[in-house]
């Protein structure tokens, strides 16, 4: 495996102005990074407003990338593409499509798009929707990785967020659509965001994995928790609810959680997988601690397990 981060582990330094993305990538060679995965907040490849590309900070990530010898291994967007007006859901379609020319100028082979808004109302992430909608999220998705296609670039879906979450949901989508350059990238930390054990999807997600994002949470009752949090602040070490309103979780630095990272960690080795594991770390801790923490544990665990 190859053990990198995401510069959304570094999310509040790029957000505050306190390091550049490009100086993110200098970071996370200095601390063991075997890549880098680009989460565009903070900083902007393409301007969805005047429709530009970032030119220079394209050319300043792949001349830095080159420079101090740390692949880029995908870029991952927000998206959603279950919007009710055709019209919209068209325009958002399109949007992506000019990310997914956005990872062709990094010369990537990889990008993950969402399918659903993450800040969808939990009330309707309902089985019956899920139904509904499916295949809007079937036909959008295909497009997408057709587009992609002519590039030689595989489109991914993350379980993320609280409507395409869970195994089986994922596990089906990617089924339906039906595209050899269409597939999963496995969160190990996002199916508590749906209430279901991670241990258990990931024995069914590991063997379709094509990118794997390596995160821990805390995880408490409810009703225990003082009243801090709320849904959509899931970064900043915030606590937030789970779709059942049962569990609240917070990010946490990776094997200090309670999700069993050793068992999960060894399923994902047994399939033979040996692609790109991006650490990403969303807790209250500091985001350079976080990162470095991070590798250091994922290292650890495969060298002694």
């Amino acid at each position: 495996m190859k053990i990198g981060l995401t510069s959304y582990s570094m999310n509040n330094y790029i957000c505050d102005g306190l390091m550049s993305v490009c100086e993110v990538m200098r970071f996370a060679k200095g601390i063991g990074a075997e890549h880098i995965e680009l989460v565009p907040f903070g900083f902007t490849l393409h301007d969805d407003r005047s429709g530009e590309f970032n030119e220079p900070l394209i050319a300043e990530i792949l001349r830095v990338s080159k420079e101090i010898d740390l692949p880029l291994s995908n870029y991952a967007v927000l998206g959603d593409l279950l919007k009710p007006d055709p019209d919209a859901r068209a325009a958002e379609v399109e949007r992506l499509k000019r990310h997914i020319d956005v990872a062709a100028k990094l010369g990537l082979k990889q990008m993950r798009h969402d399918v659903s808004s993450f800040r969808r109302p939990l009330e309707s992430n309902t089985p019956v929707a899920f139904e509904r909608e499916f295949p809007i999220a079937v036909e959008t998705c295909q497009a997408l990785a057709d587009y992609a296609a002519q590039y030689g670039i595989t489109t991914l879906v993350e379980n993320h967020g609280f409507f395409v979450n869970g195994s089986d949901r994922v596990i089906r989508l990617i089924d339906a659509v039906d595209r050899e350059n269409f597939g999963l990238l496995l969160d190990t930390g996002n199916f508590t965001c749906v209430d279901e054990d991670p241990t258990v999807a990931v024995k069914k997600c590991a063997p379709i994995a094509k990118m794997v994002h390596l995160k821990d949470f805390y995880i408490r009752r409810a009703d225990r928790l003082t009243g801090n949090g709320g849904l959509f602040r899931c970064d900043s070490g915030c606590w937030f609810s789970s779709n059942s309103g049962v569990s609240m979780l917070r990010g946490s630095i990776l094997a200090q959680g309670d999700l069993d990272i050793w068992t999960i960690l060894g399923m994902i080795r047994e399939t033979g997988y040996d692609g790109y594991v991006s650490i990403e770390f969303e807790g209250m801790e500091d985001g350079k601690v976080g990162s470095e923490t991070g590798i250091a544990a994922a290292r650890y665990i495969l060298a002694n397990s």
